[in-house]
């Protein structure tokens, strides 16, 4: 278990540097991006998701790592493959859990950290995202006044 709850805590400050890179290096492209405005919020959102993807992944290759050690695994409709652990890693992360896929031994600990921190993860993003729109929805020429 302290294997899981130590790299539980790696796999959390690993994915929040990740995406606060991922959010900084946004911030910093948004303002000298010449495309439309619609464009521009669309790659914001694609930059978010992508940073997403690369979090889901690594919670995926740790828990096959954590299943190659024999400390944990998946039990459930499983395809034997490393589909299965992107699979329940992305169901995890999103808090979705659907229960065909469930975890046993250290992956238990790690997909409840992995729920929490996903759901941290996509709150941020959703935050960033509406600063980003707020900033940029004024330069929309066809956007309607309000008249008092």
């Amino acid at each position: 278990m302290l294997v899981a709850l130590t790299l539980a805590g790696l796999l959390v400050i690993l994915s929040f540097v990740v995406h606060y890179e991922a959010l900084r290096i946004l911030s910093l492209l948004i303002p000298k991006l010449k495309f439309p405005v619609r464009l521009r919020v669309l790659f914001v959102v694609l930059g978010c998701f992508a940073a997403h993807t690369i979090e889901v992944w690594m919670y995926a290759v740790s828990y096959l790592l954590i299943d190659l050690a024999g400390l944990g695994s998946l039990k459930g409709q499983l395809h034997e493959s490393f589909a299965d652990f992107l699979y329940f890693s992305a169901t995890s992360y999103s808090t979705l859990g659907l229960g065909d896929v469930y975890p046993l031994g250290a992956l238990r600990l790690m997909s409840g950290v992995e729920g929490i921190n996903g759901l941290f993860l996509i709150a941020w993003s959703t935050s960033f995202t509406y600063f980003v729109m707020d900033r940029l929805w004024p330069l929309h020429g066809d956007h309607m006044r309000h008249k008092n």
